[in-house]
């Protein structure tokens, strides 16, 4: 239950009859009471009376009768004390519901969520952590609200890297069965050799026009790789428990017949200029620093087409194929500048209407402890499994090791960097995914210890109401996770509410209470389990029973 609404909505009124007109009370949670709003201030001025008057005027005329007390202080800030009596009736509806009081969506959406989108034939590495992580958690708590949610994986699986990468299998005689590392390892090689050989280059470029007319023989190397690739992504999503599998894999290959009409459609509307024989679109709006405007090269001068025609075709299936309602594309911040234009021009070619809304989800870098791009001393990308070797190797259980790469990833604004520290990470104190799961193991081990039968919800300690204000919170951290599309709104609050829990089981005995109590602390546990559980998924974080 949102209680700040429920308190801006009563006290609205009030203020309204006072000021003369509406005025939004601002309600929020405060450190000097539950609830705290500043309105008279903002009246002061307006009204040329003292604020401390205006707020006693308002508390007045505030009708909060079993809802809460108010009360005026400081200079003129009206303070909201949520009753007992309320919390106590909120708290054991909540008990009585599976979803813990967050309904599902009366307006359910079809949300396409893009996320991970590797490159075939190179091993995952640090630089796709967060979108797979950050796109599962998002993913998992619309569908949770009750969107339909469609999980898309866009591969990179054509173009010319591939033409190079056949083409020095075939001249090194080692078309067969390869490991990831293996074709990793020649990528680098056959890469080295086209920028060494203009021979070899020439060789390559006719190797992509020979894989995008369909030479059966080029075509059968190409989907190996392909296959086998999407073998290694699928180990790494089971071992991350990421909600991916193959029916999700949309690789750039999959729009390829549709980029010529692309472009085509894009020249009949007006909107594609040729410049340097490359074709460009030019959305309002987007200029270089020399306040030029920027092209979006849709066709190349060789007549390939780029990233942006690939992107543009996609767009275009998921509104007019898929039906999307919204489309999320979790990926990197240097991104943001691309998506937006791609989007900008999908708008003027009408593909995408304003009933459909597109979003880039953008993200910040995992550092090193140096501050900078995390790398191998070597000075390498670090391949993702490595991370998550390291992280299980350094934990008492691999779920253990999951939870704080996950957690660490999932707990902070997704737009700032962070530092990748395996030591903070699992820590069982403090911040962490480690902490949850612990919290979450020490409520669940006294329901093993009791055979109490959980009743009424009673306040009778500061630290009993305390929790139960928290638990409360837990609807609006789930609505602003999925609105805001801010996962660590989610694990903040988790973490909190495991902070209050314990707080609470320090100052309060559960199974030494006499019974009524102790049944009403048990339903305090209880719903701390259940919104620890829920949550934790909703990350896609392990739950362990016992630790």
């Amino acid at each position: 239950m949102n209680l700040e609404p429920l308190l801006s909505d009563r006290l609205a009124p009030a203020l309204e009859a006072v000021a003369g007109v509406w005025m939004d009370p601002a309600v929020r949670v405060s450190p000097h009471a539950d609830f705290q709003s500043g309105a008279p201030l903002a009246l002061a001025r307006t009204l040329g009376r003292p604020p401390r008057d205006i707020a006693a005027e308002v508390a007045a005329k505030a009708d909060l009768d079993g809802l809460a007390e108010i009360a005026v202080s400081g200079p003129g800030f009206l303070n909201l004390t949520v009753s007992d009596h309320f919390i106590t009736e909120a708290l054991d509806a909540m008990a009585g519901d599976r979803r813990l009081g967050v309904p599902l969506t009366g307006e359910p959406r079809r949300i396409v969520v893009d996320y991970s989108g590797p490159n075939v034939a190179k091993e995952m590495h640090v630089g796709h952590l967060r979108s797979t992580i950050i796109g599962d958690a998002l993913a998992r708590i619309l569908q949770w609200q009750g969107h339909e949610v469609l999980r898309v994986n866009h591969l990179g699986d054509w173009g010319t890297p591939f033409g190079m990468l056949i083409e020095h299998l075939i001249s090194e005689g080692a078309e067969g069965e390869h490991s990831l590392g293996d074709l990793t390892a020649f990528y680098r090689a056959a890469r080295a050799e086209f920028e060494a050989s203009e021979e070899f280059r020439t060789r390559a470029r006719l190797r992509v026009v020979a894989l995008q007319s369909g030479d059966p023989a080029t075509r059968v190397l190409w989907r190996r790789l392909v296959e086998r690739s999407e073998q290694a992504f699928l180990a790494v999503y089971d071992r991350l428990g990421v909600a991916l599998g193959p029916d999700d894999f949309a690789g750039e290959s999959s729009y390829q017949d549709a980029l010529a009409d692309v472009v085509s459609d894009l020249d009949r509307a007006g909107l594609l200029v040729e410049s340097d024989g490359a074709l460009c679109a030019f959305p309002a709006g987007f200029t270089g620093r020399d306040q030029t405007p920027t092209p979006l090269i849709v066709r190349k001068a060789d007549g390939g087409f780029g990233y942006a025609a690939t992107d543009l075709a996609a767009l275009r299936h998921r509104v007019r194929d898929l039906g999307a309602t919204e489309l999320l594309y979790v990926v990197g911040s240097p991104q943001r500048a691309h998506f937006q234009m791609v989007f900008a021009l999908a708008r003027a070619a009408g593909w995408l209407p304003e009933s459909v809304s597109a979003e880039h989800i953008g993200f910040g870098s995992v550092l090193g402890a140096d501050g900078k791009m995390l790398k191998t001393r070597a000075g390498e990308t670090i391949k993702l499994a490595a991370l998550l070797d390291e992280a299980v190797a350094r934990a008492s259980a691999p779920e253990i090791g999951l939870a704080a790469i996950k957690y660490a990833d999932l707990s902070g604004d997704r737009r700032g960097d962070y530092v990748f520290d395996v030591d903070r990470m699992l820590a069982s104190t403090g911040n962490t995914g480690p902490y949850l799961q612990y919290a979450y193991a020490r409520v669940r081990s006294l329901f093993a210890r009791s055979d109490t039968v959980p009743g009424p919800v009673l306040l009778d300690h500061p630290a009993e109401r305390a929790l139960g204000l928290a638990l409360l919170g837990w609807e609006p951290a789930v609505r602003s996770a999925a609105e805001l599309r801010e996962p660590h709104r989610l694990a903040s609050y988790l973490h909190d509410l495991a902070a209050t829990f314990s707080s609470f089981y320090e100052r309060c005995p559960v199974l030494r209470a006499e019974p009524a109590v102790r049944a009403s602390r048990l339903t305090l546990a209880d719903l701390v389990a259940h919104t620890l559980h829920i949550g934790m998924f909703l990350l896609g974080i392990p739950v362990l029973e016992e630790i």
